[in-house]
Parts: C-alpha cells; structure tokens; sequence
C-alpha cells in the first residue's frame, strides 16, 4: 500500500451515498479532517436530497448529487447517471477519495475518478467476486481505533492516516434561521422549547417501526406523568403510523410529519427535552443535536447502532427472537426484520421517565 507523506490536502471527496443516519456519522470524519487540514476543500458524493443539509451545516464544501432512483432505473437511465456524475466528480481533480459506503459503484467510481491517495475498506464490507477489485491503495480497517460503533466504521480512515481523533461523535448545531423557524411552528400549536418529546414512529420498513398503538399508550402514560407536550415528526411517507397514533392517542399530539425540511427537523430536535423514535436517521439527527435519545432496536445491535454523545437509552427484545413478522420478515437482515415489534410498552415508559429524571439535573445546572 501507498505510503503517505506529511502533506496538506486541498481536495478530498467522501463516498458516502447512504442514508441520513450515515450522513449524521460521517460528519464527525468531516469534521476531523477539517481540523487536522485547514482549508481542505471536503465534497461529498450523496443522494440529492442530502445537498442542503450537509453544506448548510459547514460539513461539506460542496455535494456531488446523484439520484438514487435513477441509478435504479433502466439500463439508460443508470448509464445516464452514472457518467454525469463521474464528469462532474472528475472535474474537482481530487487529492484524496475515501469509500465509506463500500459498494460495487463506490468502488468503481473511486477508481475512475483516479485520486492519488484512494482509501477504501480491506477487507470489504461483501467479499470481492472474481472480476471485482479494491482500486484503493491506502487500506481502512472495518471498524477503526479498536471500537466496534458504526460512528467507527466511518472514522476508520483518520486512523489509516494517522490523523488524530479530536471529534469523537456527531455535533450538527441547528442553523440561527432554522430555529427561528422551529420555534414559531412550536408556538403556533402552544408547545414551549424544551417542554416536549420528540416521537419518531417511521422506519424505512413497517417490520422496524414500533406498533402505533403502543406509541400511542406510551406517550398518553408519559405524557400523562410528566406534562410534558407530545410532537410527532417523520417523512411524508409515513403518515399511515403517525395518523394511527393520532387516532389512538388521548394526549393532544401534535403532527409535524411529512412537513419539516431536514434543516428544520434538526432545529426542532435540538428543542426537544427528550427523543423517542425507532432506531433510524431522525434519532441520530436528535442526537447529534444535544437531545436525550431513547431508543427503539429490533435485529440491529445497539451496540453497532445506538446513539451516540448524549445520554441515551437503547431498547431492545431479547434474542433470539421469536419470530413475529411471519412472511414479511427476513430474520437475517437487520433492515426487513420484525424483532421491535415484541417490545412491550411498560420498558419504554420506564425508560424515557428515567432518562428524564437522570437529564433533569444536568437541565437545571445548565439554567
């Protein structure tokens, strides 16, 4: 592999083309190298709706978009695809590209945008067919600094450089216009800063999101217990859980789903006195912004995924699990398996009251 000189990089891109919660970790890599180079020119390589959200927030310089959806079209619509973006990657003349997302794609194009200094993960996430290759020639452990956190994954390539760890987890501080903006939606439904939780019950597949009638008693009990006011956040495509809960609830809730920008989402989990939601990106958004997070894991391993830098509690059903899903669930892929579904209510209860009683303290120091 490459030896790498002492050397100030002008340009470095970041393949990072998955999902908001992997935007969220791989911000604290940004981050870092943005201490340890001065200057340094960071783009990300993500999908589109990503854009805003990364150099509105000082993590990227710039984005190279790509379309996720035609990269999963036809033939011409991928091959469309695929050589405008490598165009305009090639055009930045790169010093430096690290693969976080360690792909089939990622890899080719890290090869063909033909940096000096390539890192890549050895050994890949999937092992390598036949006709496939790692293109990088600065090798990335699986998991960096000894750490098994997914956080660790993504800061792998500071150590395969030699670079010192100084930010260990996400810090995205909201933007001064965005939380004007949260703060006159919060006061338009009579919720005060900090007098409400955060309920995320979306997931990317139904077998990982939480029922919404257990969403629903849990917040009628904590809500019921503390005073505190309840809002709903998530995607336009997630309506079908937030109108159950809705229905379900006798707490007031209200409803911002499918309404917030990611800018703004950020800035009103930033207000929020405490997080509860299915393990997804809005939880590590919330807690990259400073809020207290619990939890909700079903087949995904808290210790990989939980939130990190805040206090945060993990909930998970014992393992293994029997199975509760029945055909809808693929019992080996932590993203289509059902597991959060034999979570009982009473846990997550007792969970947020203790992580609100535990935070309480250190809320009044801060006032």
């Amino acid at each position: 592999m490459l030896q790498i000189s002492p050397t100030t990089f002008r340009s470095i891109l970041i393949l990072q083309t998955k999902f908001i919660g992997d935007i969220v970790l791989a911000s604290t890599l940004a981050k870092n190298l943005q201490l340890q180079y001065p200057g340094v020119r960071i783009v990300f390589l993500c999908e589109a709706r990503f854009a805003g959200f990364l150099t509105g927030h000082g993590i990227a310089s710039e984005v190279v978009p790509f379309s996720r959806a035609k990269i999963r079209g036809s033939v011409i619509q991928r091959g469309r695809e695929f050589f405008r973006t490598l165009r305009e990657l090639r055009r930045h003349r790169f010093d430096m590209t690290i693969d976080i997302t360690c792909s089939k794609t990622s890899r080719v194009i890290s090869e063909l945008v033909n940096a000096p200094i390539r890192l890549g993960y050895v050994p890949t996430e999937k092992p390598l067919r036949w006709y496939e290759r790692q293109p990088a020639n600065v090798a990335m452990k699986p998991f960096g600094f000894g750490e098994r956190h997914f956080l660790y994954r993504y800061l792998s390539p500071l150590e395969a450089l030699g670079v010192e760890l100084r930010v260990k987890a996400p810090d995205i501080r909201p933007l001064p216009f965005e939380t004007t903006r949260a703060l006159a939606l919060l006061a338009r439904h009579g919720i005060q800063p900090n007098g409400f939780i955060a309920v995320h019950a979306g997931a990317s597949f139904i077998g990982r999101r939480w029922q919404p009638e257990r969403f629903a008693t849990a917040i009628d009990r904590i809500a019921g217990q503390t005073g505190l006011g309840i809002v709903l956040v998530g995607g336009p495509d997630e309506n079908e859980a937030t109108d159950r809960i809705m229905a379900e609830a006798k707490t007031p809730v209200v409803n911002l789903a499918g309404i917030l920008r990611l800018e703004t989402l950020l800035a009103l989990l930033a207000e929020a006195r405490l997080f509860l939601g299915n393990e997804s990106g809005p939880m590590h958004m919330a807690a990259a912004a400073g809020t207290p997070v619990v939890g909700l894991f079903g087949l995904t391993n808290p210790i990989r995924w939980a939130p990190v830098g805040v206090p945060a509690i993990s909930l998970r059903p014992s393992m293994p699990c029997d199975c509760v899903g029945g055909d809808l669930c693929h019992r080996t892929d932590p993203s289509k398996a059902c597991c959060v579904w034999r979570l009982d209510v009473d846990p997550v209860v007792d969970a947020a009251l203790e992580l609100l009683a535990r935070t309480e303290v250190a809320l009044e120091r801060a006032v």
